[in-house]
């Protein structure tokens, strides 16, 4: 059983993590719907539609900045707690700075698991919601690109043509083993073009040694042919992108089914990564921010508090950034890419947790 004065500890760091988790979310929600309607104003579309789907979006972009919520939660919890000089009293009730650091951490791990379990996968629902409604006003929906065990599939819409296009695999800049069937408007068939190798680097495709199928009638050739597609590599790695609207569960099979294509996994594994150390980098976060204001004069003002988190929450993004871009582009192993930040804070925390409780 939890001991009074570690029960108001904990609630006086969740109603912080509420009332902050609050203001994020109603500043994410403005922000987005600035972009939103900037996004409709040409569209004849419901003057509500811009909210809608600004709010479909607000919780998963509010997950990529819940470890600062953590950070900035325990440092106002601690600003509260040294303006009212409540610390004295909660180290004469056997409390010290460290038990006080250990409570917390737990309270952060707890609600770390919360998130990724339930948050997240709720979040990224929205988000699909989000992402399929938007793209029914966007261009964008003339192009599909789907992973499946049979290989890629792309769809797409080009001068009057639809083309439905499978591949086995992808080898950098090549499809291997491609089928193109096009059609007209009204989905009638008018050829098929089979090449073991397709160079994708440009939009305006190189099929090698094609054999073309027009009326049931079959040639082969030892000319590349050119077939000008909505696709080349770039985009179709931009397709593949966006997995923040794909829950675990999703993601997994995702990553399976680029292992058969051929295709890079490196960024779902360090997205899967990341999800998983999520409890944990949580709790450091509020860790760090503890030993950080334990270090502090207790006299300093709100305005310094708030201009220290956001330093030291951009500072902390973009060195995470910085590490998960090196892991996107092969520079790094994924998983290293993900912990050694963490690692990192981790040694940054000890150190700081040895005279902790000497303040």
């Amino acid at each position: 059983m939890l001991k009074v004065y570690q029960k108001y500890i904990i609630k006086k760091f969740l109603i912080k993590f509420i009332y902050i988790f609050i203001i994020f979310f109603c500043l994410v929600f403005i922000l987005n719907s600035f972009e939103e309607i900037n996004f409709f104003k040409k569209i004849d579309a419901n003057f509500l539609l811009p909210y809608l789907i600004s709010f479909l979006n607000t919780p998963i972009v509010l997950f990529e900045i819940f470890p600062f919520i953590f950070l900035l939660s325990s440092q106002f919890l601690f600003f509260e707690i040294f303006k009212k000089d409540e610390l004295i009293h909660l180290k004469l009730n056997g409390l010290t700075n460290i038990k006080i650091i250990g409570l917390l951490f737990v309270t952060s791990l707890i609600l770390g698991i919360f998130t990724i379990t339930i948050y997240y996968n709720l979040s990224s629902k929205l988000k699909f919601f989000y992402t399929d409604l938007k793209n029914n006003y966007s261009n964008d929906n003339k192009y599909l690109a789907v992973v499946t065990d049979n290989g890629l599939w792309l769809k797409d819409e080009i001068n009057g043509s639809i083309l439905i296009t499978k591949a086995i695999n992808m080898n950098d800049n090549f499809l291997i083993d491609v089928v193109v069937n096009e059609f007209d408007e009204n989905f009638d068939l008018k050829q098929i073009i089979q090449s073991e190798k397709v160079d994708i680097s440009k939009n305006s495709w190189v099929i090698l040694n094609p054999k073309i199928t027009i009326n049931n009638i079959s040639k082969n050739s030892d000319k590349p042919l050119n077939l000008l597609t909505n696709f080349d590599k770039v985009k179709i790695n931009s397709m593949f992108s966006n997995i923040s609207t794909l829950n675990i569960f999703e993601l997994f099979n995702l990553k399976k089914d680029f292992e058969k294509l051929g295709y890079s996994s490196d960024e779902i594994k360090i997205f899967l990564s990341k999800l998983f150390s999520t409890p944990y980098f949580y709790g450091l976060m509020t860790v760090l921010s503890s030993i950080i204001m334990l270090n502090l004069k207790k006299n300093s003002s709100f305005y310094f508090h708030v201009i220290m988190g956001v330093f030291l929450s951009v500072t902390i993004y973009y060195v995470s950034f910085i590490f998960s871009s090196l892991g996107n582009a092969g520079k790094l192993p994924p998983d290293i890419s993900v912990f050694l930040p963490i690692v990192l804070i981790t040694i940054l925390i000890i150190i700081g947790l040895i005279t902790v409780n000497e303040k």
